[in-house]
């Protein structure tokens, strides 16, 4: 909603103030240099990156229309899922949990949280670790440099979209200035022509420039911004996981870690402890393991 705002805002504002001077609004609608600059600049992101990023760049575009996917009630609905994985884990052995991780969504636990089994970042996050956990033979400090590698590799993935289209956003007003020299090159062929063609040649021209710093700094640039802050949130979800995990792994009863993984969330979005707690009160009982057979 706030993206949808901004823009509006921004192309308002510019459009606002040229009227306010007592400019003419159809000058500015110049089809040949918006397709100059747009084409080539769509052209530029098609050379540099594989289809892969591409399909990246069209989702993380989208993205920033919705609302963010980790907010209080997201990192609120995780604590208590930890809680209850870990809980059932500290009860009867981490090998009641085995079935948990290799099949999240038939586990009892984990598909009571379809949000979570849907991120597929998060979801194999988690189940990796915890899978390496029941393996059992690997300390904390070397879980801890898997987890902190893992984290690495996806955010590099999760940067490449916002690379990408901040490269883009780089190259717009250097095409505005190819569209303002082409509408030079036209002008000057009209010289000799009646002064009011000549004016509206060098106008156009103008506008070239004028576009390709608008959509850089006005559009695409913040665009690729807020892509990065996306991916900066869904960086901080898997540190709270990290965390949380790792406390646990060190010998922390399952509420230690919760609250460990608590003062890891962002403070804008950071639940209360009265909320963890009641969240975490609240929450069905772990099922029993399984007796052995006779």
């Amino acid at each position: 909603m706030f993206a949808i705002i901004g823009i509006l805002v921004v192309f308002g504002a510019v459009a606002a103030g040229y009227l306010m001077e007592h400019g003419h609004l159809a000058v500015l609608l110049q089809p040949a240099e918006l397709l100059i600059i747009g084409g080539a600049g769509l052209g530029t992101l098609l050379v540099a990156n594989p289809l892969r990023i591409l399909k990246k760049v069209a989702a993380g575009a989208a993205g920033i229309f919705r609302p963010s996917r980790f907010g209080r009630e997201r990192y609120l609905a995780t604590l208590r899922m930890m809680y209850e994985l870990l809980q059932k884990a500290r009860r009867g052995g981490m090998l009641t949990i085995e079935l948990d991780v290799e099949k999240p969504e038939e586990s009892p636990i984990l598909s009571a949280y379809p949000e979570f089994l849907k991120d597929h970042h998060a979801r194999d996050f988690v189940c990796d670790t915890l899978r390496m956990v029941i393996t059992g033979g690997v300390e904390a400090f070397d879980m801890d440099q898997m987890m902190e590698l893992d984290m690495d590799v996806q955010h590099h993935s999760a940067e490449e979209p916002v690379t990408a289209l901040s490269t883009m956003a780089d190259s717009l007003p250097g095409l505005g200035i190819v569209a303002a020299v082409l509408g030079v090159v036209i002008t000057m062929g009209a010289l000799g022509g009646p002064a009011e063609e000549i004016g509206h040649k060098v106008a156009a021209a103008l506008v070239g420039t004028f576009l390709g710093i608008l959509l850089c700094y006005g559009l695409v640039g913040p665009v690729s911004q807020n892509m990065a802050k996306s991916t900066a949130e869904e960086h901080a979800y898997l540190y709270v996981l990290r965390m949380l995990i790792l406390a646990f792994i060190r010998g922390q009863p399952p509420v230690v870690a919760v609250e460990i993984g608590r003062r890891a969330i962002p403070a804008h979005v950071r639940p209360s402890f009265s909320e963890v707690e009641e969240a975490c009160r609240n929450q069905p009982a772990a099922p029993a393991a399984a007796e052995p057979a006779a």
